[in-house]
């Protein structure tokens, strides 16, 4: 798929993975539209990349996501959406020391911003991705990214609803994938391990010198320009399709 000249979606794009995949599908010759709920970066990116538009966009909400998604629309052949969206995620053990379950009020939330957001935002970007023409001789119409994480596979003690939610989000790529091939639509997942993100301010050395030295190769945390790098890549690889890829330097997270 040529991503040049190709109208581009990407939730969550004011966050670090966001960012950097907005600047990368830009530089690319994508038509960016930024959806998030950051509006002074969101201006800000607009301001700066010529042709990228800003939408504010709530994942979780319905109408708030097709607006978003007819934007795109609007701005060229929509091809690629790409979800790496945040949220609160709430944690903590299933059962404290004290004897205290984990609050459901928790688990829904987090449930709701990471995986029910995620499948809200696949569904109605493929609904509209379905209705272009195809492309080259495979007929292609695009591809769906989601984010998930290696708490997927190897969650951590207290993380067990985000893990549940990316888990979630793992799970649904592959039937996803099968669901919008006769469509034409791929679907594949990015499953990051730790990324340093502008968002840990002052913490960030902090975290880099805990988590680098855990990392088997490279020995850091990962950078988001390395997220988008893949994003570009599964864009671009047709044949990437149905699959889970993990962006981790080999690291496998320790019970806590």
């Amino acid at each position: 798929m040529l991503i040049q000249g190709s109208s581009a979606l990407v939730v969550g794009g004011t966050g670090g993975l966001g960012e950097a995949t907005v600047r990368r599908l830009h530089a690319a010759g994508a038509r960016v539209v930024v959806a998030d709920v950051a509006d002074d970066k969101g201006k800000a990116l607009e301001g700066e990349l010529d042709g990228v538009r800003y939408v504010r966009t709530d994942a979780a909400d319905e109408e708030s996501v097709r607006a978003a998604v007819d934007e795109a629309a609007g701005a060229g052949v929509f091809r690629i959406c790409v979800d790496c969206h945040g949220g609160p995620a709430g944690g903590g053990r299933l059962v404290g020391k004290d004897g205290t379950p984990l609050p459901l009020d928790a688990f829904r939330t987090t449930v709701e911003h990471y995986l029910t957001a995620v499948f809200n935002v696949m569904r109605l970007a493929a609904a509209t991705m379905a209705r272009t023409e195809p492309y080259g001789e495979d007929e292609g119409r695009g591809v769906v990214v989601t984010t998930s994480s290696i708490a997927a596979y190897e969650g951590q003690i207290g993380q067990l609803p985000y893990a549940a939610a990316k888990g979630g989000v793992a799970a649904m790529t592959l039937v996803a994938a099968r669901d919008l091939a006769p469509a034409g639509i791929r679907v594949v997942s990015v499953a990051p391990g730790t990324v340093l993100t502008p968002a840990y301010g002052k913490a960030a050395d902090q975290l880099s010198a805990y988590w680098g030295p855990q990392v088997p190769h490279p020995r850091r945390m990962g950078r988001p320009e390395e997220f988008a790098a893949l994003v570009q890549h599964l864009c671009e690889n047709d044949y990437l399709n149905g699959e889970v890829v993990r962006l981790d330097g080999a690291l496998r997270f320790p019970p806590k």
